[in-house]
């Protein structure tokens, strides 16, 4: 039995995407149709688990490029491997940044301080998810 192809218009509602990002993913070689029904683009199914990769990276702040690198990378690729244990290590910094974000907005929201934004408690949050550069300035201050 032949597998079920997938028309550019379900894999956009599908993926959440629009049809116009498909061809652009599609230009860049990170995707590719199985052929053409009429003249719509069809693909697999398993297309729609790689755009889940695809815009999990985006989220991530990966470029289209080091997704196309991505992708096609070896085992035997190191240099690619470094490069994306560094970009891991970014991130973890982002997620303990945005945890610590997150935790001042929910002081923030139950804080009885007027105005909020001079709470020592806020303030002291705050300095801590700001980027290490802009936070080392402020203290100068």
């Amino acid at each position: 039995m032949a597998e079920q192809l997938l028309d550019i218009a379900d894999v956009a509602r599908c993926s959440g995407l629009a049809p116009s990002a498909l061809r652009f993913y599609e230009r860049k070689g990170l995707i590719a149709p199985a052929g053409r029904n009429g003249l719509r683009r069809t693909y697999h199914p398993d297309v729609l688990a790689r755009l889940a990769l695809i815009t999990c990276a985006r989220g991530a702040g990966l470029s289209v490029a080091e997704i196309g690198r991505f992708l096609v990378a070896q085992p035997s690729d190191p240099d690619l491997r470094t490069r994306m244990a560094a970009r891991a290590r970014d991130l973890d910094e982002q997620v303990g940044r945005l945890t610590r974000l997150r935790d001042s907005l929910r002081h923030a929201a139950v804080c009885d301080h007027e105005p909020i934004v001079d709470c020592p408690d806020f303030k002291r949050a705050i300095g801590e998810v700001a980027p290490p550069a802009l936070a080392a300035g402020a203290s100068a201050l």
